[in-house]
């Protein structure tokens, strides 16, 4: 019988207070031969609201991720959709790395042909703006739209649906979007009843992605496939003891 694939997931903050909720999020993706297990930075900012905690927290993310492939897991999903970290430890491990972004991006372009994000904070906006560029699809990006939630009110489940819900319908109806990213992997049970609240007002499905579960569900493709990070890419790097 085949050995289960293992993946970690790597939450890049320095807190574990959010990983019963992550885990919870991905469960419905996780097929019976994947075993998990979930693992925090152990220094850093504890939420990743801007630009300054995402640079403060890549390093200790690196350097995480190297110790997982060490301890022989299979791939690594970062719980991030800015990625915080991912690049780097691409050219430090020889498994595979996925972020928030680019399978959500994708999953969207999948079912439609714009898509907008919905995110958490003013701070997060102006950061989440450049990701379509950086990947070479703004021509099919609508638009990014915040609902002014921190990371640690996000479990505030009721308040957070309706606010998401609000910023969607206006993505849709005045900006164009067809489909809606979730720009925080801490959107837990929300994608779905998002989803069908804007199906109902809209008359016709609209698709909401969940990025834990977008990314997670990529990342154990790419691992049944055996695919890596191209080395014409990452230029492989050690880090100093």
């Amino acid at each position: 019988m085949n050995s289960p694939i293992r993946i970690c997931v790597l939450v890049p903050v320095a807190t574990s207070q959010y990983n019963e909720r992550i885990m919870k999020a991905i469960a419905p993706v996780v097929p019976p031969d994947v075993h998990v297990e979930i693992r925090n930075i152990a220094e850093g900012h504890p939420d990743i609201e801007n630009r300054t905690n995402w640079l403060q927290n890549g390093m200790p993310v690196v350097e995480l991720a190297q110790a997982i492939a060490n301890d022989g897991f299979d791939g690594i999903w970062l719980t991030d959709f800015d990625m915080c970290g991912v690049e780097a430890a691409r050219e430090v491990i020889d498994i595979p790395i996925i972020g928030g972004f680019p399978a959500s991006a994708f999953t969207a372009l999948a079912l439609s042909q714009r898509f907008s994000i919905v995110t958490i904070l003013q701070s997060t906006l102006a950061m989440q703006r450049a990701h379509p560029q950086t990947y070479g699809i703004e021509d099919t990006f609508a638009s990014i739209r915040a609902i002014n939630c921190p990371v640690a009110q996000l479990e505030d489940i009721d308040v957070v649906i309706i606010r998401t819900f609000e910023a969607a319908l206006k993505a849709i109806k005045e900006d164009g979007a067809q489909s809606i990213l979730l720009g925080c992997t801490g959107f837990v049970d929300v994608a779905s009843r998002v989803s069908r609240m804007l199906s109902d007002e809209m008359g016709g499905f609209v698709p909401v992605i969940d990025p834990n579960q977008a990314g997670f569900s990529f990342l154990v493709s790419l691992v049944r496939m055996q695919l890596r990070p191209s080395r014409l890419t990452y230029s492989k790097v050690s880090l100093a003891s």
